[in-house]
């Protein structure tokens, strides 16, 4: 976008690349902001469903569609309350903090090929370590809310997260170094083409690694059975009990963002990223770049397909939450220091072995060694337009560079 505002518009560089930062924060603002609207209906009905119950009806009709609405407009006009010893500045700024975690870790993340807000040689850890940031706002709001619940809620959710980074971290390096990168559009398209390619079937050991991830990815985002710091019996409502109105929604946004975020990295790291089981680009013919829409049609499906794997992430923590009784501390520290911990190292060795002796997979042959030829096209196609440089070449010549 920024090559095209300054070789066709004529921009100033400086006015073109803001714009273009301009453009994809409003459009990360909106998939948080929106999903969350999403979330919380889907959350709601999805209890209702395990419990027998029917849920929203009535706000939107027989669905209730227009709750998750209704409760923001609730919160824009609920009064703003804050505790007499409550700290003022750290108080109204915890919230912003966790937000803003969730929503920066998003720039790095890949919705397809080329989509994405800034693409990183090292998008894996620059996900992983501005995420973890988000415990920084929920500590503030505990320590700023001059009540001992608050903090103990918050204490309780800085020492679950740091814990399970850890485990976490080990199975984010299983991609990473299936793929030779830290590239997550590089993990991504290293697994095009038929569901075999995922790396989630790649061997025995990344299936088993795949679902310590998740568990630690739910532990992460503080969600049940892992929600102690929200433990309704002896914390009230945990870090946020003091906080009410408009502050209080910026929590749960940033707790749906992150949701969605651990979601769609699970899905670039092990299901395939925006690639389908199925290579429907390539059977529609679109892998030779000779249709003139084939660029935009790759890109738009391939957001479908992340978009659909990380909503099935979501739903799947939310029937885990209406589902499995909530732990007790000892027992969320047992399952990270005693369980997820030493099977992801064990998994770990396990990949670095069948790498070292079976680089192919049990079939010679059977998985795709370099990104294919629809990949390297589409390289060819995100590269800045060839008239800015004089130089115009014709896809068979696009196609014989990539070959090359």
């Amino acid at each position: 976008m920024a090559e095209f505002l300054i070789n066709t518009l004529g921009f100033p560089a400086w006015l073109a690349w803001s714009a273009t930062a301009g453009v994809a924060a409003f459009l990360i603002l909106n998939v948080i902001a929106g999903g969350a609207l999403v979330f919380i209906w889907a959350e709601r009905k999805i209890a209702a469903r395990i419990q027998d119950r029917l849920g929203p009806t009535r706000t939107g009709g027989r669905f209730g569609w227009l709750q998750s609405l209704a409760d923001g407009i609730k919160l824009l006009a609920k009064e703003d309350l804050m505790p007499d010893g409550a700290d003022t500045l750290l108080f109204r700024l915890a919230p912003y903090v966790s937000f803003c975690a969730s929503f920066c870790a998003f720039i790095a993340m890949p919705f397809a090929f080329d989509v994405v807000g800034q693409r990183l040689n090292v998008g894996v850890f620059f996900v992983i370590a501005v995420l973890g940031l988000e415990v920084f706002g929920v500590i503030l709001a505990g320590y700023a809310s001059a009540s001992k619940w608050s903090l103990f809620g918050a204490m309780r959710e800085a020492a679950q997260v740091v814990s399970y980074e850890v485990p976490l971290g080990m199975c984010v390096v299983v991609p990473v170094m299936l793929a030779g990168s830290m590239d997550l559009v590089t993990i991504g398209e290293k697994q095009a083409g038929w569901i075999s390619n995922w790396y989630l079937f790649h061997d025995p050991f990344t299936f088993v690694i795949f679902w310590v991830y998740f568990t630690c990815a739910v532990a992460s985002v503080n969600r049940a059975p892992f929600d102690l710091a929200e433990a309704e019996s002896e914390l009230v409502a945990g870090f946020h009990t003091e906080y009410s109105g408009l502050r209080w929604s910026f929590f749960f946004m940033a707790e749906y963002g992150s949701m969605f975020l651990v979601s769609g990295l699970a899905a670039v790291l092990f299901l395939g990223g925006w690639n389908g089981p199925i290579p429907i680009a390539e059977l529609a013919g679109w892998s030779d770049g000779s249709a003139v829409t084939a660029p935009y049609a790759v890109r738009l499906l391939g957001c479908a397909n992340l978009l659909a794997k990380a909503t099935a992430g979501v739903l799947l923590m939310m029937w885990i939450r209406w589902t499995l009784p909530r732990l007790r501390i000892d027992q969320v520290m047992t399952t990270c220091l005693k369980y997820c911990t030493p099977i992801a190292a064990v998994m770990f060795a396990g990949v670095m072995l069948w790498q070292l002796f079976l680089p192919g997979g049990l079939v010679p042959g059977g998985r795709q060694g370099a990104i294919s030829v629809r990949e390297g096209w589409l390289e060819q196609a995100a590269e800045p337009p060839a008239e800015a440089v004089g130089v115009r070449r014709s896809v068979p010549q696009q196609l014989a560079g990539v070959a090359d």
